[in-house]
């Protein structure tokens, strides 16, 4: 099977048909063997039966049902494990991703032979209270990722096969499986300027507080990535640090006192702080301690991503 494609949903019963149609027309026109599979993220209304309905009457689509509404990164991990297609693509149900798109994904995964492809909305149909907060945040993840995309957060992206297998998304983590690819070792990663529509049906189900969150899932899987089997490099550097600086501050205070006998020391700002830095220092690196005691002992920390073997 050449493309995999993945729609995860929640509430979008009027746009549906319009897009699992549209989607059809374009594989049909391109000669694709495909799938489309839809993931059902506990909607309230009447998206399930919409999908049964569609699936009758088209074998290629395959839908899965959450009872619950567990968040787009959970939709498409499961979809995910699914996928048969040497290309999976994953684009939003609204309609706001054009399926027009997809021809060209394919061929800059197959042919370019990018491990990851990104869309990036270069013109949007988005109130300014979206798209410059969207702006900054993406201007934050580039810096701390090192990945130079303009739209981490675009819902139209190809990947291959294998990155999808090697990739665990959960939490808020979808927005940020570029880095994840990366740290697996697909580090051939492209973008494509795509068409954003505007929101043909419903609404938008996501408020402000995503950028909160974006933010502060970007700080985890930035440390995730880079100390996830070292924590003491992170911690134990910033605690050996910390207990420098507050050593330094009470040898300086013990000389001023016993060589120019400056009294009265614990009435000066500077013993606490001092105090308190030898204090974290010691709390940090602990912490770092800690870390390295349960990365040793878990079950996962000699597993590593062979790409290939030769005559084994």
């Amino acid at each position: 099977m050449q493309i995999s494609i993945v729609v995860p949903l929640f509430n979008e019963e009027e746009s549906l048909p319009e897009l699992t149609a549209w989607i059809d027309r374009v594989m049909k026109a391109n000669n694709f063997s495909y799938e489309v599979i839809l993931v059902d993220d506990g909607s309230k209304d009447k998206s399930w039966t919409v999908l049964e309905g569609l699936s009758a009457q088209n074998p290629n689509l395959k839908a899965v049902k959450f009872r619950i509404n567990y968040g787009k990164s959970a939709a498409l991990n499961t979809a995910f494990q699914l996928a048969q297609g040497d290309v999976v693509i994953t684009m939003d149900a609204d309609l706001q991703d054009s399926p027009d798109e997809i021809p060209a994904l394919y061929k800059m995964i197959t042919d370019d032979g990018y491990d990851l492809v990104s869309g990036w909305k270069q013109k949007r149909y988005d109130p300014i209270t979206k798209t410059v907060p969207t702006k900054i945040y993406n201007a934050a993840a580039r810096m701390m990722s090192g990945i130079y995309l303009h739209d981490f957060n675009c819902g139209l992206k190809a990947y291959k096969n294998e990155v999808v297998k090697s990739v665990e998304v959960y939490g808020e983590m979808h927005r940020y499986i570029p880095i994840l690819a990366k740290k697996a070792g697909f580090s051939k990663i492209g973008e494509k300027v795509v068409q954003h529509q505007a929101r043909k049906y419903g609404v938008t189900k996501f408020g402000m507080e995503r950028f909160l969150y974006g933010f502060l899932d970007l700080l985890s899987v930035s440390f995730m990535t880079r100390f996830a089997k070292r924590p003491m490099h992170i911690f134990g550097a910033l605690g050996v640090l910390s207990f420098f600086l507050g050593s330094c501050i009470v040898i300086y205070l013990t000389i001023a006192k016993f060589a120019f006998e400056v009294y009265r020391m614990t009435e000066r700002p500077i013993f606490y702080i001092g105090m308190l830095s030898i204090i974290i220092g010691v709390q940090l690196f602990l912490a770092g301690f800690l870390g390295e005691l349960v990365s040793r002992n878990g079950p996962n920390r000699n597993q590593y991503d062979v790409a290939k073997t030769v005559n084994l």
